[in-house]
């Protein structure tokens, strides 16, 4: 940790992982979005395009407020208000969708919308504080520790629908009956963890506002600078294009897992269930240990493992027609996905000048966001045009992955710090 972080300090910030995973695990992965597609949508053959439209609405949205948001967090300091408000977004919008049935379609689809667009700045701003609290040296191993923490959320919250679904299928209950209930468990963890764990984080904010930095327009004129300012930063923009290419991969994987296990696999709900409360279990274990491994070995090498084991999660996925590949495929892809994201996040954090993370870590969000309209729309528009043929979707996802390992080859990450600390020094200066 830095000179004055105190580790409770951290320990609260890995509470926002912890707080704001259930939501992914829950309403993006497990339960809801299988159900959208299956009740919501009815089934239809635009139900699975309509989802990854309405999951990507929301990343477009979080591309036009972020860049105003994330200068306005650097200059006085509000990351902590940010993810405050944010989480208050995403537990409100979550708990209202318990009450949306089928003939409202039009609800669901903004209620999905507004909470994911809560839970993207929740995840931006809470990554914003990593160079704050660790070390460079440390930055694999603290972002690790939150993401690992954060797939632990992802359990208990997944752990205790689980319970709920399955005490109320003994009881006779249908679908629409059991699902409302793990919509507001997953609100109750969210905003109940998170609040208390904002108490405890403490933020060193940076100078003012200036009168010509104010407002919505300020906020695009900065990140059009940021990204001319990266023009220095050749392996940070390098990275920046890594990110969007293999994300746009992790989330088809997030938001269609149950999609494609109950409609190709043909997994029931609670198997569902049993099978991405393994995945985050193997997730927590890659995240927690990937990372100290990615400070010895190195972070390019470290996400070039990760990436290599991507493909080969794809390729399992679609050529195997028996359930238990489709159950290895699943705890690869755990391993994959809190060890991709850790290590993405922490090289992010190595190449960006300090004084200067939210405005840097503005552009992996929207990175981030660009990679989760591409990956999921470009899955939706494939089953939508072949008629439903989700192994041919699910196979075209594994050019993400070799696209994102050709850019992460042109990436020198000693070179990339140098940089970084160069125009840190020069913005001190200034």
């Amino acid at each position: 940790m830095r000179e004055g972080v105190a580790p409770r300090e951290v320990l609260a910030w890995a509470f926002l992982d912890f707080a704001n995973s259930g939501y992914t695990t829950v309403v993006l992965t497990a339960v809801y979005s299988a159900y959208f597609v299956g009740v919501i949508a009815g089934a239809a053959s635009w139900a699975t395009l309509l989802w990854t439209l309405t999951v990507s609405a929301a990343s477009l949205l979080t591309m036009l407020v972020l860049p105003a948001l994330g200068m306005w967090a650097d200059r006085v300091g509000g990351k902590r208000r940010m993810i405050r408000w944010a989480s208050l977004l995403c537990g409100l919008a979550t708990a209202a969708l318990a009450f949306v049935d089928a003939s409202v379609i039009w609800l669901a689809v903004v209620l999905v919308a507004l909470s994911s667009l809560g839970f993207n700045l929740c995840e931006t701003f809470t990554a914003a504080f990593l160079r704050e609290l660790a070390r460079p040296q440390a930055y694999g191993r603290v972002s690790g520790w939150g993401w690992s923490f954060g797939y632990l959320g992802g359990m208990l919250t997944l752990g205790l629908s689980l319970a709920w679904v399955l005490q109320a299928k003994a009881q006779g209950q249908s679908a629409s009956e059991f699902v409302p209930v793990t919509l507001w468990i997953v609100s109750i963890v969210y905003v109940g963890v998170s609040l208390p764990a904002l108490a405890v984080l403490k933020e060193r904010p940076h100078a003012a506002l200036t009168s010509d930095e104010r407002g919505w327009e300020g906020g695009w004129l900065r990140l059009r600078s940021s990204w001319h300012r990266t023009a220095e930063l050749v392996d940070l923009r390098r990275l920046l294009f890594c990110c969007v290419a293999y994300q746009a991969g992790i989330f088809v994987v997030i938001t269609l897992a149950a999609v494609y296990a109950e409609q190709v696999m043909g997994f029931q709900q609670t198997e569902t269930m049993m099978l991405v409360f393994l995945v985050n279990i193997a997730a927590a274990l890659g995240a927690f240990f990937f990372g100290r491994i990615q400070d010895r070995i190195g972070d390019r090498r470290a996400l070039a493992i990760t990436l290599l084991s991507w493909i080969l999660m794809v390729a399992i996925a679609v050529l195997g027609q028996s359930r238990e590949a489709f159950w290895i495929a699943a705890s690869l892809a755990g391993l994959n996905m809190g060890s991709s994201q850790s290590a993405g996040r922490a090289m992010v954090a190595q190449l960006s000048p300090l004084g200067r993370q939210s405005e840097i870590f503005a552009l992996w969000g929207f990175a981030l966001r660009l990679s989760a309209i591409l990956g999921p729309v470009f899955y939706g528009l494939i089953v939508w045009l072949t008629e439903g043929q989700q192994r041919m979707a699910l196979a075209f996802v594994g050019v993400f992955f070799m696209i994102a390992l050709g850019l992460l080859s042109r990436i020198d990450m000693q070179r990339g710090v140098n940089a970084a600390m160069v125009s840190a020094s020069f913005s001190e200066k200034i």
